[in-house]
């Protein structure tokens, strides 16, 4: 069953226990599994697909063994794929009323069986997430101002979205930033929001990060080495590549059968600014579908990793970044 994410509000929540949620826009689906938490007044506990593969019994039996549950619990399952498909089948015969399943993917194409499975079973739900555009976010960050009651120019609102990379996510940890900030403060000026947000940084991550996608070696080794970036940063550059390699991949889907890449990035949206479109143009030449789908579970691995292990995160990115720029992974 297809739900469109602004219907949510006519749906019962409650009603269901087994969801599906898919595409580009992870700070919503962030939110709405929050909502799914509220609405049930239940805690999620979080797995990663490898972790159910690696275990399949185990996780199915957690399932089915009501002693092992005591409480309503809600299991959110990351990085879904297709290889889930069979046990998401079990999982809908168990029919367990106190457990809730919400499997979080990102892009699916149609011929997806996870996604067929989702959309023509009843009683479940399936949600596709899209990007959001300019408008959506800059609804987000007014009604944040006027709920704190901070005066703001939208000169200002437009920086700050700018500096939060069309992410919802990145948007709301930087008005977290400035909620911390403001305080008693009633108004908000552009210095305050580029000493918050350090727009000059995020330039050079996002600089390094369009670098290694197009495999331009050169100018990657020059932006290594005259920026050193700390451990804190990591995770920063990890998540814009994420960002840059999900709409890659949305590209290269919207590009296909005849390749037609121009016609898909003057198409895309949000708009890619014309400085982006040769890099963005040189990436699709450099990256098939199917090496994309691999680069987000590489990245999805290598922030998994370093956030274990925060000692060496530098050199797993350093390690990640050249192995990536490397032109022979054409």
């Amino acid at each position: 069953m297809i739900i469109k994410t602004f219907e949510l509000n006519k749906v019962n929540i409650k009603n269901f226990n087994l969801f599906l949620f898919y595409g580009d826009n992870d700070g919503f689906k962030d939110e709405i599994v929050e909502n799914i938490c509220k609405q049930k007044n239940l805690k999620k506990t979080l797995f990663f697909e490898k972790e159910v593969l690696s275990n399949i019994e185990n996780f199915l039996n957690s399932i089915s063994t009501k002693s092992f549950f005591e409480n309503e619990k809600i299991i959110v399952i990351k990085n879904t794929t297709d290889k889930l498909k069979e046990i998401v089948h079990d999982i809908y015969e168990l029919q367990n009323p106190d457990i809730t399943v919400i499997l979080i993917s990102d892009l699916l194409d149609k011929k997806s069986k996870l996604r067929n499975f989702f959309e023509k079973t009843k009683n479940v739900m399936c949600i596709p997430f899209y990007p959001d555009e300019h408008k959506n976010l800059n609804i987000i960050a007014n009604n944040f101002f006027k709920k704190k009651d901070i005066k703001i120019s939208q000169q200002t609102i437009n920086l700050i979205i700018d500096r939060a990379n069309q992410s919802r996510q990145h948007l709301n940890n930087e008005l977290q930033k400035i909620d911390n900030f403001a305080l008693n403060k009633k108004e908000i000026k552009d210095v305050d929001i580029i000493k918050l947000t350090n727009l000059g940084k995020n330039y050079e991550i996002s600089e390094l990060v369009e670098t290694c996608l197009a495999k331009n070696q050169n100018k990657l080794l020059k932006i290594m080495n005259e920026n050193h970036f700390s451990n804190e940063d990591v995770i920063l550059i990890l998540r814009i590549f994420l960002i840059k390699t999900k709409r890659l991949l949305n590209l290269a889907v919207n590009s296909k059968p005849d390749k037609n890449f121009d016609e898909a990035i003057a198409k895309f949206k949000p708009p890619i600014f014309w400085k982006e479109k040769p890099y963005v143009k040189q990436q699709l030449i450099n990256w098939s579908e199917s090496k994309l789908k691999k680069l987000i579970n590489d990245i999805n691995e290598i922030e998994l990793l370093s956030k274990k292990n925060s000692q060496i995160s530098q050199s797993l990115l350093l390690n990640f970044i050249f192995e990536n720029s490397e032109t022979v992974n054409n």
